[in-house]
């Protein structure tokens, strides 16, 4: 069995395999900061946060004859994963003490950060605007992280979203009222059959009815206007629009010459594979990138691979792309729609100022029409370089989400 002792608390691992696991009355974990210091907050990242909450107190001491309690019985949210931030009264201490709840079952905190005043912000700007373009009830979230333990990256249901879930290393609020999404290049994957990690929304048109497989044409998914009738009454929806409002904000500079700069923004999934991935990609000589997309027919070449078409939008794809003139900026606000209809694939960049660039792409021999085949959107940041150096990441921030389906009684 696994010794999980208090010094896992504050060792500087933020993975959940490196924890102080307490049950019972034992409770109770001291922080000696070395000296006196002024303290005004705690960040504690606990364990299995979002399924339950565990009820604390904080207590701090110059010595530890004598504590002086700093907050009243708090609750940890099981809305918010990693980080989660507790000001107190401001403090000069060297010991801190968290003491919990000895009700709280098979609890755990990852780790521990102290701060010397109460006013922090960054990463802990977690709680999700009330008013968004973005309907959560619509989307699940895979994070790569593995709380449960299962080798796989960790999914949060549409419900949780909907609730207002939250998490300060990838999936939380920005200062303009959207919602970031923070991609490390390495951690867990949702397959053995994916390269990449990601932190992106798989739509999900069961809204949270789980008694509905997330798998097949059911009601959880959509098909194309072309396939057989029966199929399309047995799918949540026909046909599908996605109109999202985002802004890049970071690409990796570092990796493969391939890979550096580029992720995924936004895809349609099939049973297997992917009518579109659509890429933004940035190199580190160029102020701006390009967005271009990848079609995958179901069809295979003469060595039995998919064969795969790609589509230049804005800029070049290549390796060694100059700056391309039309590109977008990090940061830069802009808008993409993929519409299908039928067989046909539309493809729609849109900026303030500029004339929208479309791209059509017929998928009439693709082979997604096909009995069984059914189809869902994806949104994020699908981070494709498992190459760069271990601090860089990917990152979005995402202010309108809407999704639509002929028949699908939730389109707007």
């Amino acid at each position: 069995m696994p010794e999980y002792p208090t010094t896992l608390a504050i060792d500087g691992d933020t993975f959940v395999q490196s924890r102080w696991a307490f049950s019972g009355d034992d409770g109770q974990l001291l922080l000696d900061l070395g000296s006196e210091k002024n303290v005004g907050a705690l960040a504690i990242k606990w364990f299995e946060s979002t399924r339950q909450s565990n009820r604390f107190t904080i207590d701090l001491a110059t010595n530890t004859d004598s504590w002086l309690p700093v907050s009243e019985t708090l609750s940890s949210s099981t809305q918010q994963g990693g980080f989660e931030l507790y000001p107190i009264t401001e403090s000069q201490a060297r010991y801190v003490r968290i003491s919990v709840d000895g009700d709280s079952e098979a609890a755990g905190i990852v780790e521990v950060e102290v701060y010397e005043c109460q006013a922090q912000t960054g990463k802990f700007t977690l709680t999700l605007p009330s008013e968004t373009g973005i309907e959560l009830n619509d989307w699940y979230l895979s994070i790569p992280i593995d709380e449960d333990e299962n080798g796989r990256s960790d999914s949060i249901s549409e419900t949780v979203l909907a609730n207002g879930y939250a998490h300060s290393d990838f999936f939380y609020a920005s200062a303009d009222g959207g919602i970031v999404m923070r991609s490390p290049s390495y951690g867990y994957k949702t397959s053995q059959n994916t390269q990449y990690v990601r932190v992106e929304l798989r739509e999900m048109l069961r809204r949270g009815n789980t008694a509905i497989s997330t798998q097949g044409v059911n009601k959880n998914n959509w098909v194309f206007g072309s396939t057989a009738a029966q199929a399309q009454q047995q799918a949540g929806g026909v046909d599908g629009n996605l109109h999202v409002s985002m802004a890049v904000n970071e690409v990796t500079t570092s990796g493969e010459n391939y890979q550096i700069g580029r992720v995924i923004i936004g895809q349609i999934h099939a049973n297997d594979d992917e009518p579109i991935r659509l890429y933004y990609r940035k190199l580190p000589n160029n102020e701006r990138g390009s967005v271009y997309f990848a079609h995958e027919s179901r069809g295979t070449d003469g060595n039995g691979d998919n064969i795969e078409t790609y589509v230049e939008m804005i800029g070049s794809r290549a390796n060694d792309a100059s700056n391309p003139s039309d590109g977008i900026a990090l940061d830069e606000r802009f808008d993409y729609h993929i519409s299908v209809d039928d067989n046909l694939l539309t493809v729609t960049i849109s900026r303030n100022g500029k004339e929208d660039v479309v791209a059509h792409y017929d998928m009439a021999d693709s082979g997604y029409d096909d009995s069984g085949q059914y189809q869902y959107f994806k949104v994020g940041v699908y981070h494709v370089n498992n190459s760069s150096d271990p601090d860089e990441f990917a990152q979005a921030t995402f202010y309108t989400i809407r999704n639509s389906h002929t028949g699908y009684i939730f389109s707007e």
